[in-house]
């Protein structure tokens, strides 16, 4: 049988559409006031345009075609009035919700999730990125091929043809099936490096800063601030994907590793979170986490409740978080929402650098409260030792006494094994 199915990393050609919104609000949904807000960014960012919005108390979504069937004839009437020509619900639908949705309103239906999912399609750059989005991709499509083939079962001809034969649905599902198969081994051989990469840092007592908050938030901006780098920086949702690592110097001296990551968002497709798995785990791995908020945002706490979700679903919301509101030099809205579970906050501009050094000043308290003061007597014979010390650790002050080099220092517990038969007790 002919393979008609295209399992490329694919667009879901929704360039210029006029869209109209849906929504379905329950006493179990987010505020959909919000998130309609923000599913119209991710919309623009798309390069469409939304011309009308509806959405619907009920106790709960419409199995069959997610809104109340009242509303159908409504949103028939909205999509006349501004002449639309596609729908987008705001929660993940069902293949036959879709189905229904698409023959009762005559145009193309899509859900929140897909629009995510064509973000990050445009977005992936590295091969690593294109592979999880398009594994993300296939999850979905796998869990919405839509049974319009099913009376097309046929018999081929040949050795082994005989039987019932195999519609075209079982064909899509099983080409997909196989395609994520090796997608999955091939994220297996990726993660497999990041993995020994990983073993190597633990071998580097040099700490892991992570950076991670909701998508726009201005990760990148920051990093490019504080390492005088130059990734990819702009005001739009999921501006970068992949992981970016830069090394950053305290006030002190010494070194810390700084790690940009992907963007949080509200209703993260879980097929993104598992095919984003090697890229969260970055997160997973660090050693301290800096909770980056946009404080100019009016939905920044909801913003701050997404991220502190997310963190909880990939476990790791119990490592030392600092969390650093950004774009003060906009207009912004105070007070400063409070953040329990942060050891510390502070408000800064990525832009401007207005609050860096605040900012930098309290990291370095945080990375100095996770390593253990100590006091080192190296003898003159063991001057070698010098340059581990001051490669590795926070040296505050050095002098020389009769019987050797004296430091007081911050070090980490490989250090602490290292230097245990030099300390003062």
């Amino acid at each position: 049988m002919k393979d008609n199915v295209n399992t490329k990393l694919y667009s879901t050609d929704i360039n210029k559409d006029r869209i109209i919104m849906i929504a379905v609000e329950t006493n179990k949904s987010l505020n959909k006031v919000d998130s309609l807000k923000e599913l119209k960014l991710l919309i623009d960012t798309t390069g469409n345009v939304v011309v009308g919005q509806l959405t619907q108390n009920l106790s709960e979504v419409n199995r069959r075609h997610y809104v109340g069937k009242g509303k159908l004839e409504e949103i028939k009437s909205l999509i006349d009035l501004h002449n639309a020509n596609c729908v987008v619900a705001d929660d993940e639908l069902s293949s036959n919700q879709i189905k229904i949705l698409e023959e009762t309103l005559e145009l193309k239906v899509i859900d929140r999730t897909l629009v995510i999912l064509d973000i990050f399609a445009n977005r992936a750059v590295t091969h690593e990125g294109k592979v999880q989005v398009e594994l993300a991709q296939l999850k979905y499509r796998l869990n919405h091929v839509v049974g319009s083939y099913e009376h097309l079962s046929g018999q081929g001809s040949g050795i082994g043809s005989k039987g019932p034969g195999e519609t075209k649905l079982e064909t899509d599902k099983r080409l997909i099936r196989d395609k994520i198969i090796l997608l999955n081994k091939d994220l297996d051989e990726i993660e497999k490096h990041r993995n020994l990469q990983r073993e190597q840092k633990k071998k580097n007592p040099t700490p892991v800063v992570s950076i991670v908050g909701y998508t726009n938030a201005g990760k990148s901006t920051l990093l490019n601030l504080l390492t005088n780098s130059n990734i990819l920086s702009e005001d739009k949702l999921f501006a970068t994907l992949d992981t970016t690592t830069r090394k950053f110097k305290l006030p002190s001296g010494s070194n810390i590793l700084l790690v940009d990551t992907v963007g949080f968002i509200q209703n993260l497709p879980h097929q993104l979170i598992k095919s984003f798995n090697s890229t969260l785990n970055e997160a997973r791995d660090a050693d301290i986490l800096i909770h980056l908020v946009d404080a100019s945002s009016p939905i920044r706490q909801t913003y701050m409740e997404t991220v502190y979700n997310t963190l909880k679903e990939i476990d790791c919301i119990d490592k030392p978080i600092l969390t650093v509101f950004n774009k003060i030099d906009m207009d912004i809205k105070l007070p400063i929402p409070n953040d329990a579970k942060a050891i510390s906050t502070v408000c800064v501009s990525a832009t401007t650098g207005n609050g860096i050094d605040d900012f930098t000043n309290i990291l370095e308290d945080i990375v100095l409260s996770l390593k253990t003061e100590m006091t080192i007597l190296l003898p003159y014979n063991k001057a070698h030792l010098t340059s581990y010390i001051y490669s590795n650790c926070d040296v505050i002050t050095e002098k020389h006494t009769s019987n050797g080099y004296m430091f007081f220092l911050y070090g980490s517990n490989k250090d602490l094994s290292i230097l245990k038969d030099f300390m003062i007790k």
